[in-house]
């Protein structure tokens, strides 16, 4: 349990540099679902996702310690958390190094070298590559960073106080797990409020380490993580990630890659954002589900960092 204060300290240090995203409800995408859907537009940070504001509350934490921030930091990503550590470490002057695995995304490569990082290829996915950045931290004398982590999570949970805060009585909230930071935030803000909105974590059908462990209530590892929604692509969970969602989640659902793609053009088509294959995954989670009819439910969007020719195939799919 993250206590408020700890949450709004966080929020107030996400909001120093970036402005609160915004919450719409889309009437196509109710047409569509049978029910209210507000759709929480992390698509709209500064680097693009959610991300974003768990790297700005690291960094901060980091920048205060005695005799300052590190001189340097590394981790592994396939792409949005090195944006968000890349992107908050320059405001503090301090050198990042990202490890992305193999075919990793050009465009979110070219985006983390934008915002400053070094770039390092490594590994067939992100597991594989997240273990050789503990190797290189200790090579090259870096902190190494994980992508989830008690500062990280009270970042992140800034984006859950902000939709709590603009949407009153949500009934349930439809959230993508990747690492576990999003839905450990929505979580956090949740119970720091004393809400009782059901949280239900969405993943793809190729990558289902976190359903699976929700349903064994114990970590399983997977030997793969097949799926082109790189966010959710995890075959290693977190155990403290798992620990929160098992008491916190009401229920961990799978969708296939047919319906992920369906859902990122009906957001395109429906709202005219563009979602990556995680930011769709929520959307996808909540039309397969029946008894939605007369609720008032939220997906999270978050992030839209897509190479253009995979969203243009997924748009031509349609």
């Amino acid at each position: 349990m993250i206590e408020r204060a700890e949450l709004d300290t966080a929020a107030a240090v996400v909001h120093a540099a970036m402005a609160p995203t915004p919450q719409y409800a889309w009437p196509l995408l109710a047409r569509r679902a049978g029910c209210e859907v507000w759709v929480k537009h992390e698509n709209h940070t500064p680097t693009g996702a959610f991300k974003v504001r768990g790297g700005l509350n690291l960094m901060a934490g980091l920048a205060a310690r005695p005799g300052g921030p590190p001189s340097g930091i590394i981790s592994a990503t396939r792409g949005n958390h090195g944006q968000s550590l890349a992107f908050a470490a320059a405001r503090h002057g301090v050198r990042t190094m990202i490890v992305v695995p193999d075919g990793n995304s050009e465009d979110k490569n070219a985006s983390m070298e934008a915002w400053g990082a070094e770039l390092v290829v490594s590994g067939v996915d992100f597991d594989a590559a997240r273990a050789f950045a503990r190797t290189l931290a200790v090579e090259e004398d870096l902190l190494l960073v994980p992508a989830f982590g008690p500062e990280i999570v009270a970042g992140v949970a800034s984006y859950a106080l902000e939709l709590f805060g603009a949407v009153p009585d949500l009934n349930r909230v439809y959230v993508p797990i990747g690492s576990g930071s999003g839905i450990c935030g929505l979580v956090s803000a949740r119970d720091a409020l004393g809400l009782d909105t059901e949280i239900i974590g969405v993943v793809a059908a190729g990558a289902d380490a976190y359903a699976q462990s929700f349903a064994a209530g114990r970590p399983i590892e997977t030997e793969r993580a097949d799926t082109k929604a790189d966010g959710v692509a995890v075959r290693v969970p977190v155990p403290e990630a798992l620990d929160v969602i098992l008491r916190g989640v009401a229920r961990v659902i799978t969708v296939t890659e047919a319906q992920i793609e369906a859902a990122m053009r009906s957001l395109y088509s429906d709202t005219h954002n563009v979602a990556e294959g995680a930011g769709a995954v929520p959307l996808a989670g909540l039309l397969t589900e029946d008894d939605r009819a007369g609720l008032r439910c939220a997906v999270i969007l978050c992030g839209g960092n897509i190479d253009r020719r995979e969203f243009a195939r997924v748009l031509a799919g349609g």
